[in-house]
């Protein structure tokens, strides 16, 4: 299917820019079609008629939406896997994700970065008159900005929640912090939300409740995670590629934790190196389609790299 194909069934929107680049040739060779390149990973049309796509992720990283020059040799494998764990412990649970059951052919030596998914569509909904996508959020803490929200009184989500908790607070059971999805991710009220889609709350609640006491059996504590929910092509809602992986949750070693070693395992210690050497203010000079040119130690990188191999390890299937 041509990308122009799939524009008109009103599956990518006409405003996102693709490429006409050529991508890379064992894929080419067999129909499919590079057309969008991100800022971890690109997209190619599949051969047929389907409204399918190929995803394939690459070691390339990015931190506060800022491209860097910057590669983590195997990433892109661990990424992939770790996301079809994920997509694997949904679909045990009855729940659908953009994520295929088939794939390309495993002799490829790009196959292990490759999901075939689902062409879908954001989730919309019109809230307090406006028409807005969603970031559906749970959260087994309290840390991050809603501790300073809390702190200051403020109530962004609608959940009478108390100024005097401490961060790092547990909830006796997982509260929902809705947002909306964009530039800037908007708060939402948290009753308001559950009203407009009772069944998919529901279901994302379980889902994390379940996937939570799974990951703490096996040693890793998940202190939130972010669901984005798609419609298909038949109308129905399905989860999208980043399901209950270090792209969309907080993962801490269970052992970290209990030290009160609250440095989660994903790209935070690379965040946290981004703020220390002030690549936000640095990335304001970046002309469109450039990228930051970043020095990272080795020491950052097996630290990213050994925090997917753990979460492999404990939480593989």
């Amino acid at each position: 299917m041509k990308i122009s194909e799939i524009v008109a069934l009103g599956l990518w929107p006409e405003s996102k820019k693709t490429t006409t680049q050529k991508g890379i040739s064992e894929l080419e060779d067999l129909g499919y079609n590079l057309f969008y390149i991100g800022k971890n990973a690109d997209l190619y049309t599949c051969p047929g008629d389907d409204a399918k796509v190929l995803l394939v992720r690459s070691d390339r990283c990015s931190v506060f939406d800022i491209p860097l020059n910057l590669e983590i040799e195997g990433k892109g494998v661990s990424q992939t896997t770790i996301s079809n764990n994920g997509a694997a412990f949904a679909k045990e649970s009855g729940i659908r994700t953009a994520i295929l059951s088939e794939n390309v052919d495993s002799s490829l030596s790009i196959a292990p970065r490759c999901q075939i998914m689902e062409l879908c569509k954001p989730l919309e909904s019109e809230i307090d008159g406006e028409v807005v996508q969603f970031e559906f959020i749970f959260r087994n803490y309290l840390t991050g900005s809603l501790f300073e929200a809390c702190k200051t009184g403020n109530d962004p989500y609608g959940l009478d929640l108390s100024s005097d908790l401490a961060q790092w607070h547990k909830f006796e059971t997982p509260i929902f912090t809705p947002t909306t999805k964009g530039i800037k991710d908007e708060p939402l009220n948290s009753a308001t939300v559950r009203e407009v889609f009772p069944e998919i709350i529901s279901s994302m609640e379980k889902l994390f409740k379940d996937f939570t006491k799974f990951a703490e059996d096996n040693g890793i504590v998940v202190v939130d995670t972010k669901f984005e929910i798609f419609i298909n092509s038949k109308g129905e809602w399905v989860l999208g590629d980043e399901v209950l992986t270090p792209e969309s949750s907080r993962f801490i070693a269970k052992e970290d934790f209990d030290a009160a070693n609250y440095i989660s395992m994903d790209k935070q210690i690379l965040r946290d190196f981004g703020k220390a050497n002030d690549w936000k203010e640095k990335s304001k000079a970046l002309n469109a389609g450039e990228k930051l040119d970043v020095d990272v130690p080795d020491s950052i990188k097996n630290g990213i790299l050994d925090g997917y191999n753990t979460i492999l390890k404990r939480l593989g299937k």
